[in-house]
């Protein structure tokens, strides 16, 4: 009792899907938990219906895709920037009906809570799954959180892939999707000097634990220029954050800290956009009308990139801070 926040979130933060089961949900973003080495994919609400009946439901086996990251990403980059650099590369369709599945050194360097991001985004590239080969870290992240029985199960020796695509961690940049498409990404370097009238950090893309510790490293001591709110994802991480001081530093720099919600992330509510308003945001789509108005714009970025544009009221490599 008294735990609630977006369903995506609160399927790993209460360890509620466990490596090797399959697991359905009646959103897209279900893929998320992929992350923990499950088969975890979104379904319409007949087939929905159909699960809840029977306890099973038909699939066709997807073809898979390995996307192969070598070396630790740097510091000033985060895994939202990697996945939207794939789906820039890939395009919104190019997984569709696939499975994406991630691995290399670099992926075995990122948290359980990078991999969630990861495998959140597979949606916006069309993917019926996104999945990580589970390793000691899922244990460790799941062991926390209360789960008991864990089996890994890993991929065969000999697996074969319909592609293989490999990214150098060393070469990566931040990135922003402009708007409409999450497919449409620029360097944050290069990307239009446009006045920014809100910063959003929230979602089950952008508001777990981690990303916002890398959102108060960057507002710590300092304050924000437009309006910015940040919005956890479930109560745990709110509570976690408040107990940590991060909520803290979010007030201090001005920031309005709003309860676990999908919020403006779907154009629900909690600082949905008004007409020709124009957001940087930590969330997963950015297509015309959905964090509000349809004359309203969205850049997505990583949290520290859309914490350093709440600083400077512009799009902002966080290495750029002064």
């Amino acid at each position: 009792m008294g735990q609630y926040g977006i369903c995506h979130t609160l399927s790993h933060e209460e360890a509620l899907v466990l490596p090797g089961e399959v697991y359905v949900g009646g959103d897209s973003h279900t893929n998320t938990t992929g992350a923990l080495g499950s088969f975890a994919c979104g379904l319409g609400h007949t087939d929905v219906a159909y699960v809840l009946l029977n306890g099973q439901i038909w699939f066709k086996v997807p073809e898979t895709l390995y996307f192969k990251l070598n070396g630790k990403l740097p510091e000033h980059v985060m895994a939202k920037d990697f996945i939207l650099k794939i789906i820039g590369d890939i395009t919104t369709e190019g997984g569709a009906y696939k499975a994406m599945q991630f691995g290399g050194t670099g992926i075995s360097e990122m948290s359980v809570e990078s991999r969630l991001t990861m495998c959140n985004m597979t949606t916006e590239a069309g993917a019926k799954n996104g999945i990580v080969e589970p390793d000691q870290k899922v244990v460790d992240y799941l062991t926390s959180r209360g789960a008991t029985n864990i089996s890994l199960v890993h991929g065969d020796n000999d697996a074969e892939y319909e592609k293989v695509y490999e990214y150098e961690g060393s070469e990566m940049e931040p990135l922003v999707a402009k708007p409409f498409s999450p497919e449409n990404i620029s360097i944050v370097r290069e990307a239009p000097s446009v006045e920014l009238d809100k910063s959003y950090i929230g979602s089950c893309t952008g508001a777990k634990y981690e990303d916002l510790v890398a959102a108060a490293k960057i507002l710590k001591g300092r304050k924000v220029k437009i309006r910015t709110e940040i919005l956890p994802a479930s109560i745990s991480i709110y509570k976690r954050a408040m107990e940590n001081g991060l909520l803290t530093i979010f007030l201090d720099a001005g920031v309005t800290v709003g309860p676990p919600t999908c919020g403006a992330c779907c154009g629900a509510h909690m600082g949905v956009l008004a007409k020709d308003e124009i957001c940087i945001s930590t969330t997963n789509r950015n297509f015309p009308g959905r964090m509000g108005h349809v004359a309203s714009q969205t850049y997505l970025s990583s949290p520290l990139v859309a914490a350093a544009s709440a600083v400077t009221g512009k799009i902002t490599d966080p290495r750029d801070l002064k």
